[in-house]
């Protein structure tokens, strides 16, 4: 294999981190990122994105708010409500 680059790897890397790419891809940006210290802090980065986000999606709204932002909704939906900006 040859070293893809900073620039592709750094392009491929939110579909590397979510397993998207084809298997050739993915061997490649792993192989490059291996061995450059600036993709390798950038992967750190995505990591750490990618499970914040995770996290947050697996916490629900309270009750309260669920219910005040389905009625919005609805609201909007009906042509009752103001557009949101």
């Amino acid at each position: 294999m040859t070293d893809c680059g900073c620039e592709k790897a750094r392009a491929e890397l939110e579909e590397y981190l979510h397993h998207e790419l084809k298997r050739e891809d993915a061997a490649d940006i792993r192989e490059h990122v291996e061995n450059c210290a600036d993709c390798q802090a950038e992967l750190r980065v995505g990591v750490a994105i990618t499970e914040v986000v995770q996290r947050a999606c697996r916490e629900t709204a309270p009750d309260e708010l669920r219910t005040l932002v389905l009625a919005r909704i609805r609201d909007i939906q009906s042509g009752h409500g103001l557009p949101v900006a």
